[in-house]
This record gives C-alpha cells, sequence and structure tokens, in this order.
C-alpha cells in the first residue's frame, strides 16, 4: 500500500520534520521515537511502501496509512546527454510539471532542482522565467526530487551536491525552501551535509539578511550577470529593487565559515557583459569579499535575444579577471544535446500550461 494510493489520507508527512513528525504520531497511538525509523525509511531509503517498512508493526502501519499521504512527483519525461547528464520533467498532484537536472561526477554527484512553478524574476536570458510565476513548491515537493533523484539513480548510499538553482527562484519561496533544507540535512532523514547544499539566489536583500541566521547554511551563490547598475538591471529586473551597491553590501555582512566564499555567478553574453572592461569592474565590485566567479557561457536558445561568446571571448574575459586575482572557473556546458538548460524539457513536451506555451518560443540559460 503506497500513501498516495490511501483515500481520506490527511496530513502530508513529507513535510513534516522531525520534532514535528514526533508530535503528529501520538493521536494515532504510535509512540513519538518510531519518528526516527519512519523518516529514514522515507528520506534515507525512498520507501513508499509500508510493507517493506520492516521494524514497524503491522498496526502501526495501518494508522499511519489511514492518517497520512505522502506528496511525492512522478516522472513524465527523463532525457540523458552523452555526457552523462540527465534532465528530468516531473509532474507534480496538480499536473503542474517541473525540471531538474543530474550531473555525475562534477566532481561529485550533482542534483540542481526547482524551488518554484517557474519564476518572476523575468531574466532576459532565462527560458524559466518567460513563464511567469504559477505557484510555489511546498517543501515536500522540494525534497521529493532529491528523494526520487537517489532512487533512480541508484545513489541512495552514496554522497551528493544539492543546488537549489533549477525553477525558481529559491528566496522568493523562502519558508518552504528554508524547511526543504531542514529536512534533507536532518541525521536522521537523507542526512545531507550542509556543506554539499548550495542555494543559487539573484539577491533578494531582505532574504540574505534571514538566511544568515538560519541554523541550516548551506553555500551561498549569487547570480550577478552585471557590473553596472544599468547592465545588471537590464539582465535581471529585481536589480532595479536591490541594485547592486545594497546586494554587495548584504554579502560583505553575509556571516561566512572560515575558508568558505559566496560564488558570483555570471552569464557571459556575447557584446553585451563580456568585455575586458566588464571582468575589471567586476573585480573591482569583488574587492575585499571572499568571493569566487563561476563564468557561465550563455547556453543559446531559439528566440534569446542573446548570443554565446566564442571560445576565444570567454577566454579572454576569464583571464583578465585572473590577472585582476580573481579566483575564476569557467563552467564546462553540461547536457547541451538534451535541453538541458532550464525550461528547455518542460517546453518541449508540448504539455505546458498557457503561459508555458508561449514560453516555448523563447530561449534558455545553461541552468
Amino acid at each position: 500500500m503506497r500513501w498516495d494510493d490511501v483515500a481520506g489520507a490527511t496530513r502530508d508527512l513529507a513535510e513534516l520534520e522531525l520534532s514535528e513528525l514526533e508530535g503528529a504520531l501520538t493521536p494515532s497511538g504510535i509512540e513519538p521515537y518510531r519518528a526516527k525509523q519512519i523518516y529514514r525509511w522515507i528520506h534515507r531509503r525512498a520507501v513508499l511502501d509500508w510493507a517493506q517498512m520492516t521494524d514497524l508493526a503491522k498496526r502501526h502501519r495501518t494508522a499511519l496509512a489511514e492518517a497520512f499521504q505522502l506528496s511525492t512527483p512522478n516522472i513524465a519525461a527523463r532525457d540523458r546527454s552523452s555526457d552523462g547528464t540527465e534532465k528530468f520533467l516531473f509532474e507534480l498532484a496538480d499536473g503542474r510539471r517541473i525540471e531538474a537536472v543530474y550531473i555525475p561526477k562534477s566532481p561529485a554527484d550533482t542534483f540542481c532542482v526547482s524551488t518554484q512553478v517557474g519564476c518572476a524574476m523575468q531574466c532576459s536570458f532565462c527560458l524559466t522565467a518567460k513563464m511567469g510565476l504559477e505557484r510555489n513548491l511546498t517543501a515536500g515537493e522540494i525534497v521529493g526530487q532529491v528523494r526520487l533523484l537517489r532512487s533512480e539513480l541508484g545513489l541512495l548510499e552514496q554522497p551528493i551536491n544539492i543546488v537549489l538553482m533549477g525553477m525558481g527562484e529559491p528566496l522568493h519561496n523562502y519558508d518552504a525552501t528554508m524547511r526543504a533544507l531542514r529536512i534533507l540535512t536532518c541525521p536522521d532523514g537523507a542526512a545531507v551535509s550542509p556543506r554539499r547544499v548550495t542555494l543559487s539566489t539573484v539577491g533578494i536583500v531582505p532574504a540574505l539578511a534571514r538566511l544568515a541566521d538560519e541554523p541550516v547554511m548551506p553555500n551561498l551563490a549569487i547570480s550577478l550577470h552585471g557590473t553596472t547598475d544599468e547592465q545588471r538591471t537590464s539582465l535581471v529586473p529585481v536589480n532595479r529593487r536591490y541594485p547592486l551597491a545594497e546586494l554587495l553590501a548584504a554579502c560583505r555582512a553575509f556571516p561566512l565559515k572560515r575558508r568558505n566564499r559566496i560564488t558570483f555567478e555570471y552569464v557571459l553574453i556575447r557584446g553585451v557583459n563580456d568585455s575586458v572592461a566588464d571582468a575589471r569592474r567586476l573585480a573591482g565590485l569583488l574587492t575585499g569579499l571572499r568571493a569566487k566567479v563561476n563564468v557561465i557561457p550563455l547556453n543559446a536558445a531559439p528566440g534569446i535575444p542573446h548570443e554565446r561568446p566564442t571560445a576565444a571571448q570567454i577566454d579572454r574575459f576569464g583571464k583578465a579577471l585572473a590577472d585582476c586575482h580573481v579566483t575564476v572557473s569557467i563552467r564546462k556546458s553540461r547536457g547541451r544535446d538534451i535541453r538541458a538548460a532550464c525550461g528547455q524539457l518542460l517546453v518541449e513536451t508540448g504539455q505546458q500550461s498557457p503561459g508555458q506555451r508561449l514560453a516555448g518560443m523563447l530561449g534558455a540559460t545553461d541552468g
């Protein structure tokens, strides 16, 4: 029997943190200490069948099936690249669809997962942004992507990296994202080390201040993409509300653990932000910050009003940063032959909402 097969099941177990589950078991006559057993079955072993939970008495399994359901996505489409990258299209309980990407050995197995259906940030180079925001994901839907990927890919026992940079802006869905991180890093569940989790954000300044006080602290990546306010606003419209000076001040105030640095992501766009002068301005902006720059050459797509720089232009930009003593990496594109940029697989399945069908004529980033 599966949780999602139980008629009349009420509370979504996938949403509960361990302490909440302990309290929720009492009305069903189950001892709170059983919560750790249940948590391990769900989040560590990805078991969704009560019959397989052999350390629970039958009466406990029956009681749980009557009291709880479990939200878990279904795989609607899956595509594998020649380089081993895999793109997954997940269907949620309400029929909406989201994407996740598996990148093998980069250097560790990495999952890029979504936090929203669509996105409200309107970045000019991103396909997902063209869809608009349909709704936030729940914590259970965020965690469910990781659980399903680990199970499908046979990675339940291996350490993984998680990057919150699929569809959506994680800090625009703050509470669900933080709850999901607490569930994923719980030692009695999936037990993912916070050091293996990266949160990628356009830089919603008030949310960065909240993040600084969280008990679970992921690595921080800032989607910068521009070196002047005019340039960045044209690419990342939220810059109108949180301009560069304000964003970088928040980054300087952000508490970093020893040896940690903030990653600044920089989508490199031909003729827009790829000059040597841009590189030097970028280095100047980051002066005094414990920072590294991840240069991401644009993954061009039909309808996007931007082009990918040439290899020579990419190398020139990276060298200019290095000459300014900035730690820089240039991302190698993965999964370009399987539409691994955010939003592409969703668009090309032909089963989107009206807003998403419109986005199908637009483009994508190297998500």
